[in-house]
């Protein structure tokens, strides 16, 4: 079987086959992964074997490498917690803050809160574009019609300004 006929199988069952796996899995990256998994481990069998019905197998790999990869999982969680003895997982620091870290990270947040809700539009715009979407300079330039510079000098001044709030915060506490 071609390596063309493989892709075309692939591609018309790629989203059945993701989903399939995320059901297994109960994870969209891990199935991704698997996904991609697939079609490597389909494309070497085709390499050395015949296939003859290849959606079935197709299918039938992915399932097979969700199934290792949960056996994997369980067998390490397994291990992991059988090899450490119980008195040392009872001394073991809970990573949850502190209800003292809680309410100061609370009130922090407020703070922050407050000082971005005074920006102009544009700023907190520029602010949310950037740190919350991920946008570079140029992509929230285009969007708001004003150049890169102008972006970069207003990031720049509503960070001094979150920076100006922590320090504050940091002085206070």
């Amino acid at each position: 079987m071609s390596s063309s006929n493989l892709d075309k199988v692939f591609m018309a069952q790629r989203l059945p086959l993701l989903r399939t796996l995320v059901r297994m899995v109960k994870n969209p990256s891990i199935a991704e992964e698997l996904v991609q998994d697939t079609y490597l481990r389909v494309a070497h069998t085709l390499s050395l074997h015949k296939v003859d019905h290849l959606e079935p197998f197709l299918f039938q790999t992915g399932r097979n490498l969700a199934l290792d990869h949960l056996r994997h999982v369980r067998m390490r969680s397994r291990t992991l917690l059988e090899d450490v003895p119980a008195n040392v997982l009872l001394d073991v620091a809970s990573e949850a803050p502190s209800p003292e870290e809680g309410h100061q990270a609370k009130q922090l947040l407020e703070r922050l809160g407050t000082a971005l809700e005074r920006l102009t539009p544009r700023q907190q715009r520029i602010f949310v574009l950037s740190r919350l979407h991920g946008c570079s300079y140029t992509e929230i330039a285009e969007q708001l019609g004003v150049s890169s510079s102008t972006v970069q000098k207003e990031l720049k001044l509503i960070m001094a300004i979150c920076i100006g709030v922590l320090s504050r915060f940091e002085e206070q506490s």
